[in-house]
């Protein structure tokens, strides 16, 4: 039973890192070609057709031949309930076309099959981290201006000739009808029957540098944006990344009014760190207006409502700004998740109103700390070195020690041929945190909930689990017929089956802690400081790597009694840590209650989380091991 349990929790974790992902396919480049050929009909089918009259030819012939490209290429995406209308829509459009129909009534037929794709097969739309814009104009001029000119005016040394003739990016009319994300994927995948050619050499991080930096050459002012921008709190809410890399100015021309639409254009788009800083305050200022409603909920007595909002304002206000804060404040975001605690607390547990509204007023104070600290521009290089070296470090020190328990026990028993199963165990957890990584950078964002969820039931799980393996190993170190144990029962012991359940627990434990690093590195990594975090997680690997060395180096020179006796303490410690860790997941996701005890230590590292709950439950964990381990020793005494 517990074998299956481990291996259905392994099956769940892996489905957990595609949480919201939407239907599965295969690939989404035929999507974003579509995408392309669409946008490209939409902005440049003006240029060959004007009066329901061809003045271009050789522009009409490809617009002809965009469409008709696009509509086959619909019909080879995989199958969905959305990709029969897309088709009909495609047919539509090519009508459109072959009857000469006005650009603006082609322009709006194209938007409508592209953003019906976009929805059907998903595709990044946004950054993962803030666009570099100084890295974009270096990259600009190396590989683009030779083409494409200095000022992006098409007349560099090597447009003569090209036919059709580069892109003009200082082209008004053309810049106010094309997304930085249409540029994004015209410099991934390059231009079909043109002389520009893919830039998929690039990091997606160096591409969106040169969109955007490519897509402000048109804008030459953005005093005006900028002004527009910080007085107008109602622009600045309904603006994010993936409305600014997405919307065209000649779109939000229509919303916004065409002079405020190129003025906040050109702003942001030179400026894209201001879109980002908003999009961090704004989860505070979500978690505020949470906590508000919280408090006015409790005062109608409403007490379910008010702990249903308070716990929002956590998991979907505070919790994704948790990691960027973790790195620049470590001692400021602890103060805000402890006190958020002891408002939940304060509900949950009947307290006067006064007493809750103090406790909010007073995580008002600590969030306008936070919005001061995440209001620079980037975390210092320093920072983000010793934030993603710690979390590393901290995280991978527990997954480390019980895989190389695991490793030791089996060289010990002179079963190597299991090893397989227990290397195949994290090396899965590695593949499984890249899938996580790339799913909560590049396409989706994990929710505070799910995030809570897995952290908490897979930390329970090898508790228990190491609850087990902690009592067996210190039986083991009193046994006088080692020996004859191995050769006896170790055969029957280590089946495949029971092998399948060490690849289990090797997968959970170390998935655990890859999931909790890689969310935070995400954050660090959006920041805009990969260079110094990759360095940081580099010394953290080199210093696990040291520790995992002496380890096995010290478990092959200890005989076998002492290496239970000292591995059994260590997988007895792992499973108090995980058993406090679990707990505190679990009440940050609202599963468990949360009662606080002010003034006792927290230490992330031993799993220390300052509540009743937690305490509990690790000294129930303690006890439970302290009876293992007693009745180990009167058995032994008996054998004796």
């Amino acid at each position: 039973m517990l074998t299956r349990a481990v291996l259905l929790l392994a099956i769940v974790l892996l489905g957990a890192s595609s949480l919201g992902g939407g239907p599965a396919h295969a690939q989404t480049a035929p999507a974003q070609t579509i995408w392309r050929l669409l946008d490209y009909i939409a902005v440049d089918y003006r240029e060959a057709v004007r009066d329901g009259k061809v003045v271009n030819d050789a522009e009409y012939v490809e617009m002809v031949e965009f469409s008709k490209s696009a509509r086959e290429r619909i019909t080879q995406l995989p199958v969905t309930g959305a990709r029969q209308d897309l088709q009909q829509k495609a047919v539509a459009l090519e009508k459109l076309i072959a009857g000469k129909q006005p650009p603006d009534t082609i322009a709006v037929a194209a938007r409508a099959v592209a953003a019906d794709l976009i929805k059907a097969y998903p595709v990044p739309l946004a950054p993962s981290a803030t666009p570099d814009l100084a890295r974009g104009e270096q990259i600009y001029a190396q590989q683009c201006a030779s083409c494409h000119g200095v000022t992006g005016d098409a007349n560099g040394p090597d447009s003569a000739g090209l036919d059709p003739p580069p892109i003009a990016f200082t082209d008004a009319a053309r810049a106010s009808e094309r997304s930085v994300f249409a540029l994004f994927q015209v410099i991934e995948q390059g231009l079909d029957g043109t002389s520009m050619r893919s830039f998929a050499e690039l990091s997606p991080e160096d591409r969106w540098a040169v969109a955007f930096y490519s897509g402000s050459l048109a804008f030459t002012s953005t005093d005006a944006g900028e002004r527009l921008w910080k007085e107008d709190a109602k622009l600045r809410s309904s603006f994010n990344m993936d409305r600014l890399v997405s919307a065209t100015p000649a779109l939000l021309g229509a919303e916004l009014g065409e002079d405020k639409a190129k003025a906040i254009s050109a702003y942001l788009r030179r400026h894209p760190e201001a879109v980002a800083a908003e999009q961090t305050s704004g989860a505070l200022t979500f978690a505020r207006g949470k906590l508000n409603e919280a408090l006015a909920a409790y005062e109608r007595k409403d007490s379910r409502a008010a702990t249903d909002l308070a716990l929002s304002a956590y998991l979907d206000g505070f919790e994704p700004v948790e990691a960027v804060l973790a790195a620049r404040d470590n001692a400021l975001m602890l103060r805000i998740e402890n006190a958020m605690i002891a408002v939940r607390a304060g509900i949950a547990n009947g307290q006067p109103v006064e007493a809750v509204r103090g406790q909010v007023a007073t995580l008002d104070g600590l969030f306008g700390e936070a919005e001061k600290v995440l209001g620079s521009s980037e975390a210092s290089s320093t920072a983000s070195f010793l934030a993603a070296f710690t979390i590393l470090v901290r995280e991978g020190l527990e997954a480390l020690l019980i895989v190389i328990a695991m490793i030791a026990f089996l060289n010990k028993a002179g079963r190597r041929d299991v090893l397989p199963y227990v290397h195949g165990g994290w090396a899965a957890a590695l593949v499984a945190g890249a899938v996580t990584w790339v799913i909560a950078t590049w396409m989706i964002t994990i929710s505070g909930a799910s995030r809570e969820l897995t952290e908490g039931f897979g930390s329970l799980l090898a508790a228990a689990v190491l609850l087990w393996v902690g009592i067996w190993m210190h039986g083991k170190s009193h046994a006088n017929a080692w020996q004859r144990y191995i050769r006896d029962k170790m055969g029957a012991a280590l089946t495949r089956r029971s092998a399948w359940f060490l690849f289990a627990l090797a997968f959970v434990v170390v998935y655990r802690e890859v999931f909790e690093t890689i969310l935070f590195y995400a954050a660090i990594w959006a920041q805009g400081n990969g260079g110094a975090m990759l360095a940081g997680a580099l010394a953290a690997i080199v210093v696990l790597t040291v520790v995992a060395v002496a380890m096995m180096y010290f478990s092959r020179r200890l005989p076998i009694g002492e290496f239970f006796k000292y591995s059994s303490w260590l997988i007895a410690v792992l499973a108090v840590v995980l058993i406090g860790k679990g707990t505190s997941a679990l009440q940050e996701a609202g599963y468990i209650a949360v009662n606080p005890l002010p003034g006792w230590p927290r230490s992330e590292l031993l799993g220390l989380y300052p509540t009743q709950e937690g305490m509990i439950a690790q000294a129930l964990m303690a006890v439970l091991l302290i009876i293992g381990f007693l009745w180990n020793n009167r058995q032994a005494s008996k054998a004796a």
